[in-house]
């Protein structure tokens, strides 16, 4: 049965919460009013993506804050799936988290595990593992940027059982010496376009695009199946789009089984090695 999923690619601006959260409240309506049955956002959706910790403390909010709120009106109104990211506060500590909301509320609550660059002079490290939830439209799970560079993580959602991936991403270089491939895609796209093929999952990537407070982010938000094909994107480095593009959960199930002897879950050899996730061997 086909859905419809959405990447909604915008510049936050440092520090304005409000006219973030409204904008992005916008792009849901949007993405509603195109069908889409879930709307990823990107990282950092409402604080906007910076390093300032002044400016990250005064834009902080409580999970159970007005973006929780917000997202989850916006949910119930829209019949659909939000999944973005924010500042979240927890007594003194800063983490760079992500939700995923439906019209009864949140589903999923992730803190991002693996914090880049300088990032780590200002968030602690997420603590609340990884996840994957039952949702209308399938199992999903979560990571946030930088969490895609490490294969452990797309590895462990999709043998949880996730059939959609969301990533509320920032992208921004510093870490390929080489900015593009020869099909013209970053580093990161393409890694998510690979792990989407090697772990056989849906995964939708919703990054800034444009500048912010002197960050150039690389865009590039795209949709890909689970066989590593593109749906849509990637989006270019330096609009704001919203992209949008059909996806059917029972190819996650037919990835898997590429011919009657390439069965790629089938033949891990986990009698050699295996993955721990919590307190499950997967």
């Amino acid at each position: 049965m086909s859905t419809l999923v959405a990447a909604a690619q915008f510049t936050a601006e440092p520090g304005r919460c409000d006219e973030n959260r409204t904008r992005t409240l916008r792009l849901v309506e949007e993405a509603a009013g195109r069908g889409a049955n879930l709307v990823v956002l990107p990282e950092l959706a409402v604080s906007g993506y910076t390093l300032r910790g002044e400016i990250l403390f005064a834009a902080a909010e409580p999970l159970d804050g007005p973006t929780l709120r917000a997202w989850t009106d916006a949910a119930q109104k829209h019949s659909l799936l939000i999944a973005g990211g924010f500042c979240e506060v927890e007594g003194d500590r800063l983490f760079n988290s992500a939700v995923l909301v439906g019209p009864q509320g949140m589903l999923l609550h992730y803190r991002k595990l693996h914090l880049f660059d300088r990032e780590k002079l200002v968030f602690a490290r997420g603590d609340k593992g990884l996840e994957v939830v039952d949702t209308s439209i399938g199992r999903i799970g979560m990571c946030v940027c930088y969490d895609l560079r490490f294969v452990e993580v797309m590895r462990a959602l999709a043998l949880a059982g996730a059939d959609i991936v969301a990533v509320p991403t920032a992208w921004v270089g510093g870490f390929d010496k080489v900015p593009r491939d020869g099909d013209g895609l970053i580093g990161q796209a393409r890694g998510a376009i690979v792990q989407a093929n090697l772990n056989q999952t849906y995964v939708v990537c919703a990054s800034q695009g444009g500048s912010a407070d002197e960050i150039n982010f690389l865009g590039s938000s795209l949709i890909c199946d689970p066989y590593g094909a593109l749906l849509a994107g990637p989006a270019s480095d330096d609009i704001e789009e919203t992209i949008i593009a059909p996806i059917d959960i029972a190819n996650v199930q037919k990835a898997q089984l590429r011919s009657d002897l390439i069965r790629p879950r089938a033949d891990r050899r986990t009698d050699v090695y295996g993955l721990k996730l919590g307190d499950r061997n997967l």
